[in-house]
C-alpha cells in the first residue's frame, strides 16, 4: 500500500467521523475461558492462544505469559502504526524491527512484598530502522508513531478500569 492508497481508504472514514463522531466509537472485546491447570484460553480472532503463569511465578513456561502478551501487543500496534505513518509520510523503510522490554519484580505479583508494585515498573520500546530518511524525518516518524499507537497511548495514559462479576444466567 502506498500513501495515496492509504489516504483513499482513510479519507472517507475521517470525513464520516467528523460528521458523525459516534460512528468512530467502537468497543473492542477480548474473551477467554479457563483451561487445564493454571491456564486461560484466549480467543484472538485469528487463533487460540493459551496463557499461563510465567516460570518466575510457578508456571511451566508452556503457556504465553500475559506480561509477554502485553509487550507483544505493544510491538504489534507500534509496528503497524510505524508502517502506516511511514507510508503516509512517504518514508521508505527497507526493514524495521521493534523490541519491547519490560521490567517486573515478581515479589509484588506473588504477594511477597506489599511495597513492591504488581506489574511493569518500566517498559522500553526500541526501533531499528533501515531507511535513507533524514534525522528530521525519523524524529517525525517516531513522534507520530508514539502519538497514534493505541497500545502505547493506553499504557502512557491509563484508562478508567473496572472489574465486574457478571451474574450467572439461568
Amino acid at each position: 500500500m502506498d500513501a495515496e492508497e492509504l489516504r483513499s481508504v482513510q479519507t472517507p472514514l475521517k470525513e464520516r467521523y467528523r460528521e458523525q463522531p459516534d460512528a468512530a466509537c467502537v468497543t473492542l472485546r477480548a474473551q477467554g475461558r479457563l483451561g487445564e491447570g493454571l491456564s486461560c484460553k484466549i480467543e484472538t480472532g485469528k487463533a487460540l492462544a493459551v496463557a499461563g503463569l510465567h516460570p518466575a511465578t510457578g508456571g511451566n513456561g508452556l503457556g504465553a505469559c500475559s506480561g509477554d502478551m502485553l509487550l507483544e501487543a505493544l510491538v504489534a500496534c507500534a509496528g503497524v502504526t510505524l508502517n502506516a505513518v511511514a507510508t503516509a509520510l512517504g518514508i521508505v523503510l527497507r526493514d524495521a524491527s521493534l523490541v519491547a522490554e519490560g521490567d517486573l519484580d515478581f515479589r509484588g505479583t506473588l504477594g511477597v512484598s506489599k511495597q513492591v508494585p504488581v506489574g511493569f515498573q518500566s517498559i522500553r520500546l526500541q526501533f531499528t530502522l533501515d531507511t535513507d530518511a533524514s534525522e528530521e524525518e525519523l524524529t517525525t516518524l517516531l513522534r507520530l508513531t508514539e502519538r497514534y499507537c493505541v497500545v502505547y497511548q493506553t499504557l502512557a495514559h491509563p484508562p478508567v478500569l473496572a472489574v465486574m462479576r457478571k451474574p450467572r444466567s439461568g
